[in-house]
């Protein structure tokens, strides 16, 4: 398409998009009324026909029978409260690069690294939102998104812009203009965004190793990212895979891991490795789905049961396909009971955990959200198992019916901050088909730019 057709068309459709994209106040007060809560409290029994009353962004009361005449109610009978999902590691940046890893004909990686090279910071907005968003509607209130395609403090601002716009909860880990490791991360930049006001949306340092593991000149560079993130109190994810045990290793020797570093993937990694990681107080991030994708293992979370602080991630909407957080769990599940041929060894209510309490204490925000209890955050998700993909259900304990049956069209309503973002399953204050013609119309014209 020619420059001219397609910025008009952009500027359209971001028209379209933006028409519905503000700040949305919490109402004074809301009420979930009857639902089944399960608080993923750790030893805490769900609770049926229970209320859950917020004021403003915060968990005010949990009981039988509250009442509150201002507030506004959400009828939950019948229906599943839960925490809202913590991905634990993402690249939303890569949503618009949907259907282009084609196995044999498109790794991810030289596909990614070409496609994300031509994305403008109107590409990363697009990307990152639309990402967010997806997200939000699957249940999915928290990212962790590793945002390691910055560049210039453009994509960056833009990036943040989509966090913030789309409501969701983020760490959002500033990361390199690419994967080569020649140009530093923009520190500077990175403190302008650190001076913003934060409680939602929350900085991080998205930092990588060395390619070569025994060249100094880069780790002093490396050195220097890292001791900004310590020293500016930031968490910060690194990946350990492709290389992982050459790169856990370099980690464990030269003292990097610490309680605000979180380890991403090392499927592969040693009880030795996992026994330093859990010593220095560090988290792990472990993402099943796009390990197979990529050909770089199976991940059996028995394990990592030895690492106290770990939580389940998507890596991508678009790389695991989806921003589905269902399919995430009944993977690590099957792969289990495959695995160990017993169909015993997986814990639905462990897995549960997984996703929500146990991630946000990974992310570090475990005093904020990931369970439903009194004086945390409203984020809220709320499954209605009156559909044909959840029937036959006869009662008990529902983990099970969840891990293996849901889907994201089965959240019913989510709940970020006191802030209704999805109701009755429709997604509130964004136009979905603009937003969905906005993505793909930045798909088209990055693969367009990128043959030239």
């Amino acid at each position: 398409m020619p420059l001219l057709p397609r910025l008009l068309l952009s500027a359209l459709l971001l028209t379209s998009l933006l028409a519905t994209v503000k700040a949305v106040e919490p109402p004074s007060s809301l009420l979930i009324k009857n639902g089944y809560v399960m608080s993923m409290r750790a030893g805490e029994a769900d609770r049926e026909n229970t209320d859950v009353l917020i004021r403003g962004d915060t968990i005010a009361a949990i009981g039988k029978n509250l009442h509150a005449a201002d507030a506004r109610v959400i009828d939950a009978t019948g229906k599943f409260v839960l925490p809202g999902f913590v991905d634990a590691h993402s690249h939303l940046w890569i949503t618009t690069l949907r259907g282009q890893f084609r196995n044999r004909d498109g790794k991810f990686f030289p596909v990614s690294n070409r496609l994300g090279a031509v994305m403008k910071p109107d590409d990363i907005y697009t990307a990152m939102y639309t990402g967010a968003i997806e997200q939000l509607a699957s249940g999915i209130t928290t990212s962790s998104d590793f945002f390691d395609n910055i560049h210039g403090p453009a994509a960056g601002d833009a990036g943040y812009r989509a966090l913030n716009d789309a409501g969701i909860r983020a760490i959002m880990f500033y990361g390199g203009p690419d994967k080569t490791l020649a140009t530093p991360i923009d520190l500077t930049h990175l403190k302008q965004l650190m001076a913003k006001p934060h409680d939602r949306l929350l900085p991080g340092l998205a930092w990588r190793l060395p390619r070569d593991l025994h060249d100094e000149a880069a780790w002093t560079l490396r050195d220097r990212e890292y001791a900004f993130a310590r020293d500016n109190h930031l968490p910060l994810q690194v990946h350990v895979s492709g290389e992982a045990d050459a790169m856990f290793n370099a980690l464990i020797q030269r003292h990097y891991l610490a309680p605000f570093v979180t380890v991403v993937h090392a499927t592969q990694a040693t009880p030795a490795q996992l026994n330093a990681l859990e010593k220095a107080g560090g988290s792990l991030a472990l993402t099943p789905i796009s390990e197979e994708r990529v050909g770089y293992g199976l991940t059996r979370y028995d394990q990592f049961k030895g690492v106290t602080r770990q939580g389940l991630g998507l890596d991508g909407n678009a790389l695991a396909g989806s921003a589905n957080m269902f399919a995430t769990l009944r993977l690590a599940a099957l792969t289990q009971s495959g695995a160990t041929q017993d169909e015993t060894g997986p814990d639905p209510r462990r897995l549960l955990e997984l996703a929500t309490r146990r991630s946000a204490d990974a992310a570090g925000l475990g005093r904020i959200t990931g369970t439903i209890e009194v004086g945390k955050r409203a984020d809220i998700q709320i499954i209605n198992p009156d559909a044909l993909n959840m029937s036959g259900f006869g009662g008990g304990d529902p983990a099970s019916l969840i891990v293996y049956s849901a889907e994201p069209e089965n959240v019913d309503t989510v709940v970020v901050d006191g802030r209704i973002l999805k109701l009755s399953g429709q997604m509130q204050h964004t136009n979905i088909t603009a937003l969905v013609a906005r993505a793909n119309a930045s798909a088209r014209h990055l693969r367009e730019d990128a043959a030239k």
